[in-house]
């Protein structure tokens, strides 16, 4: 699962503006995310696994199924990667 390197140039926090980094997702929250977004596939189960950090605002937006979701009330907080 790969977001496409052009679009990864392009895309920014939205709440900040700051640079974001594609950051692997511990498995127990991608099981969790792929319950919450499960509802919005009709025929496939979403994949989680990845993530993009935003340092600066501390947030991390999770990528379902090789979509970034960019929604600040999407986001999580930085500390659910426990680092």
């Amino acid at each position: 699962m790969a977001v496409d390197e052009e679009l990864l140039a392009i895309l920014v926090c939205p709440k900040s503006h700051g640079e974001l980094q594609i950051v692997e997702l511990p498995a127990d929250l991608g099981q969790r995310l792929v319950e919450k977004y499960r509802e919005h596939f009709d025929d496939e189960e979403p994949v989680v696994e990845q993530g993009l950090l935003c340092k600066e605002s501390e947030l991390l937006y999770p990528i379902v199924s090789d979509i970034p979701v960019m929604l600040v009330e999407e986001a999580l907080p930085a500390s659910v990667l426990g680092s």
